[in-house]
């Protein structure tokens, strides 16, 4: 019997104001805005709309303010085809809010975040039925909520998808429990600070040692150095795809949800990791975390030739640009 979803995702989305600059000012200076856009943020809500864009179908569980801010972030869910039956709305709560300043010069970004009044999503709040009905769990933290859904998840065979970007002793806990480990750079130092010198080519062993402890997948990823996996099919490095930079913002996330498609199609994990490598590359070129997400055929287009068809991307980007009007 098949399940209800390919993917149930928990987090608290945020509303990232995000910004463009050709140069951060200095202080007691002013700069140029050279682009605006208000766009949905959260490392499991823009890996969920990552991978309902190409194909995957979703579901995403939360706490929102019920404000203009929270309003947009479930509107955002829905127009990609996510199911929020459960996401929970509090009256009188402010959804959480950053602004991401990106500048060209550097191709770098700051995040200020201002934390909304939100409550943390309580354990009556969870779906626990679309986690059972779904075939991945898709988690970024380690919290005692989220460890108590993985081990609900394991008991109805539902496969644990993690999006691990900061290092923590819980989370090195956390590994076998998990079945699809993505780690970041940060993550890696944090593992094996001895070895963070390696080259990319090197880094097998260390895959391998993940791997074994009970994860069937294992990719890292090291920006635009590119990424390393391992899985029952090998050891694979990859280099990252070289396009002009306007905004990084994000890309780890939908880089995370890319690859989750991808695995849902039956593609081997290095094929899940280029295709994920070339979104997260599109979604570069574009400001903000979820403009340049692209669809799959814009994806299989720029896998095939190296080109980028911006015709629906930019209808994305002319949205978000007026973004809360939409609300």
């Amino acid at each position: 019997m098949g399940r209800q979803f390919d993917v149930y995702g928990l987090d608290t989305p945020c509303i990232d104001l995000n910004l463009n600059l050709k140069d951060l000012p200095q202080k007691n200076h002013g700069a140029l805005v050279t682009d605006l856009s208000w766009q949905g943020g959260g490392k499991v809500s823009s890996g969920l709309v990552a991978c309902a864009r190409l194909g995957g179908k979703c579901a995403a569980g939360g706490v929102l303010g019920d404000d203009v801010y929270g309003r947009f972030c479930y509107a955002d869910f829905v127009r990609h085809g996510i199911n929020v039956d459960d996401m929970v709305l509090h009256k009188n709560e402010a959804t959480h809010f950053s602004i991401v300043v990106s500048d060209q010069k550097t191709q770098s970004r700051t995040i200020l975040f201002k934390k909304g009044t939100i409550p943390k999503l309580l354990e009556s709040e969870v779906d626990w039925n679309k986690i059972k009905n779904s075939k991945y769990l898709f988690i970024a933290d380690t919290s005692e909520l989220t460890r108590k859904t993985v081990d609900f998840a394991r008991e109805n065979g539902t496969e644990i998808f993690i999006d691990a970007d900061f290092y923590s002793d819980a989370l090195k806990e956390m590994i076998p429990k998990i079945d699809v480990f993505i780690g970041s750079e940060f993550v890696f130092d944090g593992l094996f600070p001895e070895h963070k010198e390696k080259g990319l080519e090197k880094l097998e062993e260390e895959c391998k040692e993940i791997s074994a402890s009970g994860p069937k997948i294992v990719v890292f990823t090291f920006g635009e150095k590119g990424c390393v996996g391992y899985s029952k099919e090998g050891f694979f490095v990859l280099p990252a795809f070289s396009v002009d930079v306007v905004d990084t913002v994000g890309a780890g996330d939908v880089f995370h949800g890319a690859f989750l498609a991808q695995l849902l199609k039956g593609q081997s994990v290095m094929e899940c990791a280029r295709a994920a490598s070339a979104v997260s590359a599109i979604k570069c070129t574009r400001i903000g975390g979820r403009a340049g997400i692209p669809n799959s055929e814009t994806l299989q287009k720029f896998l095939d030739t190296g080109e980028i068809d911006y015709t629906e991307i930019d209808e994305r980007v002319n949205f978000y640009r007026r973004g809360l009007e939409h609300v």
